[in-house]
């Protein structure tokens, strides 16, 4: 059985494991996390007892077969707890990141199954992110970013990168949520910037660090 602290740590080994070509070392896992790098290193080592992670000043730190599994089973509870609390609950779609943050840790081996179904097996959450399986697989979603996306072509946003409530809230306010038609009429490179525009709405603005954390498919409806 993990602690709290020990399913934070893995949940953030996994989010930085995401990235392709990026060693994880104490440094970024303490800048993840915000805490101090004492205490990564003794958790580090906790995590490396148990058998949850493998570490090497070289190679730095990889989960193991079995951190991975308990890593991406707490993914799959926190965004089944974000569809409950959206969907049946009536919480704001920028309150819930937080308060499943609390509720993925309650330790019960047949919530999560037992809630997924009574949601209706969902495949993502509402910020667009994929749903693991209860086996501990999640489908790989190949999408590009209003940085990479065609222009001047009809797309859908389909996933969120980013839950802080002040981005969200903006997201929300410019009809850019998940399942929102739009389309990119203009990249400007010198000024860092997209222009977008969505159906019977005003074109808008925004920078390239915003365009990074939205994705999109080409809308074939």
């Amino acid at each position: 059985m993990n602690t709290l602290s020990e399913e934070n740590y893995l949940k953030a080994i996994l989010r930085l494991s995401q990235k392709p070509d990026e060693k994880i070392t104490p440094t970024s896992i303490a800048e993840a996390l915000g805490n101090n790098a004492a205490s990564v290193v003794d958790m580090i080592r906790k995590l490396t007892d148990k058998q949850l992670i493998e570490y090497d000043k070289k190679k730095g730190v990889r989960l193991t077969p079995q951190g991975l599994k308990d890593s991406v089973l707490i993914v799959r509870k926190h965004r089944l707890w974000e569809v409950f609390l959206l969907e049946k609950l009536g919480y704001h779609w920028d309150e819930i990141h937080d308060i499943a943050e609390e509720l993925e840790h309650i330790k019960d081996d047949t919530l999560a199954d037992r809630l997924d179904q009574f949601l209706g097996f969902p495949e993502h959450d509402p910020h667009g992110d994929p749903i693991p399986t209860p086996e501990g697989t999640i489908r790989a979603d190949h999408f590009e970013s209003l940085l990479t996306c065609p222009v001047a072509t009809p797309l859908r946003v389909t996933r969120i990168a980013d839950q802080d409530p002040a981005f969200l809230h903006f997201i929300e306010n410019n009809h850019l949520k998940p399942g929102q038609a739009i389309e990119v009429e203009e990249r400007d490179t010198a000024a860092d910037s997209v222009r977008v525009k969505s159906p019977n709405r005003e074109s808008i603005t925004i920078g390239a660090r915003a365009a990074s954390k939205l994705f999109v498919e080409v809308d074939g409806r």
